[in-house]
């Protein structure tokens, strides 16, 4: 399994918050399929959030592609906007304290 992100380190691995983290970590449209494997969850755990994150707005229908409906992150969504702003401002932070990191490791 990858690494955590910084999201998913300061806020806790739930199923509701992976997937969001992995449409924040992708910026595209995606079948349900694509977002359970990329995810790394079972169908079952999938679908037991899914509804709530549909139902509360934050992913969204984009377009059909074949048989498969295509899904993304809601980013006109308040709630969303704001958990942008958290990945972002957590990376800035990460950044701005890397260097302070490699400093104290050279001493």
């Amino acid at each position: 399994m990858p690494e955590k992100t910084l999201l998913l380190k300061a806020l806790g691995d739930s199923p509701g918050l992976r997937i969001v983290d992995f449409f924040l970590e992708n910026r595209s449209d995606y079948s349900k399929k694509e977002i359970v494997q990329s995810a790394g969850m079972s169908k079952t755990t999938f679908y037991k959030v899914w509804k709530e994150l549909e139902a509360f707005r934050i992913v969204r229908k984009t377009r059909q592609y074949g048989r498969a409906q295509l899904y993304a992150l809601n980013i006109g969504n308040p709630v969303v906007k704001k958990m942008m702003a958290l990945d972002w401002t957590l990376g800035r932070q990460a950044m701005e304290s890397a260097p302070a990191k490699i400093k104290q490791s050279i001493v």
